[in-house]
């Protein structure tokens, strides 16, 4: 049977919705049909079973989350201090965070994929990528703090995005830019000094 990219897509959005909203337990390829507003029966005929609409709304998730390469270019390339980087992180959290359904998703995944090794085997080499992409760039900007700072602010920064995005009044905007400034300044360390 011959297949409709952009109708795949469709579906794989309604998935990430669905996972957003009732979690794993909710997502159902009828649920998935009626989230896309397609007729019933039309995501079997995308997906071999759960496990496969799983599998691919992860990588759906990602695809949605991944910046332009010229933007990531740019980001880093205006990473020249402090300021710059935690601007540049500050810029991240707000975009991971736009995409709610998506992170909410993501985290639904990640329960998922402990139960289920395909799904894990997934996300964790595309974790491991971006993770690895992050440190070369970081590594290649010049930029203080090495492979080390680069992933203790990965984890503060997901962290902090599951906060924004599960208990918004936990911390105020003011909260957050400071707690990402004072990140910044501990772990990645002082910046080089550009000659004048």
């Amino acid at each position: 049977m011959r297949q409709n990219p952009a109708r795949r897509a469709a579906l794989l959005d309604g998935a990430i919705e669905v996972l957003a909203r009732d979690g794993a337990r909710g997502l159902t390829l009828r649920a998935v049909d009626k989230e896309a507003a397609v007729p019933i029966g039309t995501a079997s005929n995308y997906f071999r079973n759960r496990d496969d609409l799983l599998v691919q709304a992860g990588a759906r998730v990602y695809e949605q989350l991944r910046p332009e390469e010229g933007a990531i270019t740019e980001m880093f390339d205006q990473a020249l201090d402090a300021a710059s980087y935690g601007a540049m992180l500050r810029g991240s959290v707000d975009r991971v965070s736009a995409f709610r359904s998506g992170y909410l998703a993501l985290l639904e995944l990640r329960l998922e994929a402990t139960r289920r090794p395909e799904l894990r085997t997934l996300l964790t080499e595309r974790v491991r990528s971006d993770i690895d992409e992050n440190v070369a760039r970081h590594e290649a900007a010049g930029l203080p703090g090495g492979a080390t700072a680069v992933l203790l602010m990965y984890l503060a920064m997901n962290w902090l995005v599951v906060e924004q995005l599960t208990l918004p009044d936990v911390l105020t905007d003011a909260e957050r830019d400071e707690l990402v400034a004072q990140a910044v300044e501990r772990i990645v360390g002082p910046f080089p000094t550009t000659a004048e």
